[in-house]
């Protein structure tokens, strides 16, 4: 027992270790990253000026502008439209907090301009700035804005940020990132018919604390144009990023001019700037805005597929997963090295009445459906697939084994990090349960929710679902359809790595059928997937519930099938691209 103990201690060592070199590593290499700088590429910020500059009269604003890119690719534009020598000084307002990055601006205007920078590169909190009395209005804003966490951005400069938000009809909270303040009050520094040019996250047609802010976007503008790229912009960011084009900048939303979304989708950068701005968007198709909390994931749809989508959700056919079933987080224990063991660590420890069946990554749920003999087989894998469950038992003082190995833990402080800390005993997991299913939280190809017959419950990388007084056989049967596929990509959110990701609310806004109809057994289903036949599943329910049991034509089946295709191929593009791009 030793010997397993000392093994342990390694195990959790090593990880530390790497934890903090990587933490290292990253301070050293990716100080960019921490203060939410990356520069724009000189071609990039000379495309987007063309787009957003169109008079020698123009008044430019840069928010943060960093080393001075987009002021340089600024100046050049007013020259390319007839503005010569250092009066374009006189058009060009940049804010940048950064001492040192504003003087790096300011040298690079004036090298071979002749500006008098001072006049032109100001270091200052830009919500400060903002707030001015005197602060005059633009016809253009160009940028691109930080992206730094909202806890990671100090004070005094967060609440000014938040309140400005707060003054434009937006409600922030802590999960808002810095970016958003940014974009709220850069648009509300243009005058009216103003536009805007702004490299953003692709967390802006996604995330929830974002939802205000394309409201606003679509109040605030005549026109919307983003550009998706499936070659990520700044590589050690690992960040998808688009570019935000708006125009017609306005006071209020025009009911009787709304806002028209569009959106444009390019394989790489290279491909936008080597087009003049009109050709890359002449391809685009305007797209009506729903003025609540839609992401904006679905303007990569056509008009009509959008329509039938928003149709499809509001019409008695439908449901959401929400009906049938509630959504919730795996297991979290603050420390799986910990909690989590194999079957030859529980045998060894002498642990066996202490641990509960556990299915710890999506990797070990292949089919429809996890049983006992599933579970069992990757228990004789030696896989990590048992919890330590301790639940106090009215102050019980563990002994024997358990007291031993807790006294380990104690002593490799697994009790002092902090989700351990704050609950009495430390070793006490809470909301440990035995769900109905287990729905995926990453998803690379389906959202597969998989029926739970092993008794098992799952860490947080896994979500479980509980089932409202349904057959959990049935619910999880009725889910493998095209339907729920195409409703998942819509309300999902993805990344740089291709990868979706359902949080639980997103995950119980599924789309499934308003009855539940004659599915393909769960067995039958889960036997095809094991065998890579999942299309056979989904076409044999695209039959079965969709068109004789929900009454959607073949057209409209097709449609769904084309939504969800559309969709995942677009991001699973993605993944691949960034592994070839980072060679």
């Amino acid at each position: 027992m030793t010997d397993l103990f000392a093994g342990f201690a390694k195990d959790i060592a090593s990880k530390e270790i790497s934890k903090k070199t990587n933490s290292g590593r990253f301070m050293d290499l990716d100080a960019d990253k921490l203060r939410g700088g990356y520069y724009t590429s000189s071609e990039l910020t000379a495309w987007l000026c063309s787009w957003a500059i169109r008079d020698v009269n123009e008044t430019i604003l840069e928010p943060s502008c960093g080393d001075g890119s987009f002021l340089v690719a600024a100046s050049n534009r007013l020259e390319e439209l007839g503005m010569y020598g250092p009066a374009r000084a006189n058009n060009l307002r940049g804010i940048e907090i950064i001492p040192d990055e504003a003087d790096k601006a300011r040298k690079h205007l004036k090298e071979g301009l002749g500006f008098r920078a001072a006049d032109v590169v100001e270091t200052s909190d830009f919500f400060s700035w903002w707030n001015r009395p005197d602060r005059q209005d633009f016809d253009v804003v160009v940028g691109n804005p930080p992206f730094i966490r909202y806890q990671s951005f100090p004070e005094p400069h967060r609440t000014r940020a938040m309140d400005i938000m707060k003054e434009q009809g937006l409600s922030p909270n802590r999960l808002t990132n810095i970016w958003v303040p940014f974009v709220v009050a850069a648009a509300a520094a243009l005058k009216e018919g103003g536009r805007m040019a702004l490299v953003l996250p692709a967390e802006l047609l996604q995330v929830s604390y974002a939802a205000q802010l394309r409201s606003f976007l679509t109040d605030r503008f005549g026109r919307v144009d983003l550009i998706a790229c499936n070659e990520l912009f700044f590589e050690k960011a690992e960040q998808e990023v688009l570019l935000l084009l708006a125009d017609e900048a306005r006071p209020a939303l025009s009911s009787s001019n709304p806002c028209k979304v569009n959106l444009t989708e390019s394989d790489t950068v290279s491909d936008i700037v080597k087009q003049a701005p009109p050709a890359v968007l002449r391809g685009s198709s305007p797209k009506t805005v729903c003025h609540d909390s839609e992401k904006w994931l679905k303007y990569f749809l056509s008009a009509d597929e959008i329509t039938f989508m928003r149709t499809l959700r509001a019409s008695d056919k439908t449901t959401e997963l929400s009906t049938y079933a509630s959504v919730n987080v795996g297991v979290v224990t603050g420390k799986n090295q910990f909690f989590v063991l194999r079957e030859s660590e529980v045998n060894e420890l002498g642990l066996q009445e202490y641990t509960i069946p556990l299915i710890a990554r999506s990797a070990h749920l292949v089919g429809a459906q996890v049983d006992e003999n599933g579970w069992r087989k990757l228990a004789d894998d030696d896989q990590r697939v048992h919890l330590l469950h301790l639940a106090p038992i009215n102050g019980t003082k563990p002994e024997g084994a358990l007291a031993r190995y807790l006294l380990h833990g104690e002593q490799q402080k697994v009790h002092q990090g902090y989700k351990c800390s704050i609950r009495t005993p430390w070793y006490a997991v809470p909301s440990v349960y035995v769900p109905d299913a287990f729905v995926f939280r990453q998803i690379y190809d389906f959202p597969r929710i998989v029926l739970n017959q092993a008794g098992a419950t799952a860490t947080d990388t896994i979500h479980r679902m509980r089932c409202k007084g349904g057959d959990p056989r049935t619910i999880v049967a009725n889910s493998y359809s095209y339907l729920t596929a195409a409703s998942a990509e819509i309300e999902g959110r993805s990344y740089g790595g291709g990868v979706l990701e359902l949080e639980p609310t997103e995950a119980e806004k599924l789309l499934m059928p308003a009855a539940l109809g004659d599915a393909m057994p769960v067995e039958e289903s889960d036997s095809l997937i094991r065998a890579g036949r999942l299309d056979t599943v989904l076409e044999e329910n695209n039959h079965r519930v969709l068109q004789k049991h929900m009454g959607l034509s073949k057209a409209e089946c097709a449609m769904l099938r084309t939504i969800w295709e559309k969709m995942r191929n677009r991001r699973l593009s993605r993944r691949r691209a960034g592994k070839k791009t980072r060679g």
